[in-house]
């Protein structure tokens, strides 16, 4: 009986968990390393480069148009791109070609860069072997987080807030 009560008393203390917790961290060897640069151009015109982005936090989500799970998540992370300016945003599609990564951008109207990554290299460099996937880094360059397939849909909005309130204690 006493069992019982203590798996109750759990579940309840679950239903009051705090609305802006952040998810633990996915396992990554990029966790606390130097966020590997990389210079790409962006679908939409110019270029990417990760040393633009030095001194700011950024979010580096990896999808495709084949990914079910990604374009559900694509709508959010672009309203979190225009409600955040102060957060860098940049989209990484491992689509087989640039025609494909081009209807995620058109469906979901996205403003913020998104490079192609012809060859999965940068998907190598970052080991990504699912999706989706996404990393938020701080203002020094460091990974801090990392959300993989499983985590909510706004797992990575919440850890970059976080990351720029200060310092991600992650597991």
């Amino acid at each position: 009986m006493r069992a019982a009560l203590g798996i109750l008393a759990l579940a309840v203390a679950g239903c009051h968990a705090d609305p802006a917790a952040i998810a633990p961290t996915t396992p990554s060897h990029l966790l606390t390393a130097e966020l590997p640069a990389f210079r790409r151009p962006v679908l939409q015109g110019g270029s990417f480069d990760t040393a633009g982005a030095a001194g700011r936090v950024l979010v580096v989500d990896f999808f495709a148009d084949y990914c079910k799970p990604c374009q559900r998540k694509l709508p959010a992370m672009e309203a979190f791109h225009r409600e955040h300016p102060e957060v860098a945003v940049v989209g990484v599609s491992l689509d087989e070609n640039a025609a494909s990564a081009w209807k995620s951008i058109s469906r979901h109207h996205l403003t913020f860069p998104v490079v192609h990554d012809a060859g999965n290299v940068l998907a190598g460099r970052f080991r990504i072997t699912e999706l989706p996937y996404g990393f938020v880094v701080d203002v020094a360059g460091k990974v801090r987080y990392a959300a993989g397939p499983f985590h909510p849909p706004d797992a990575l909005q919440r850890a970059a807030l976080a990351v720029a309130r200060g310092p991600l204690v992650s597991p």
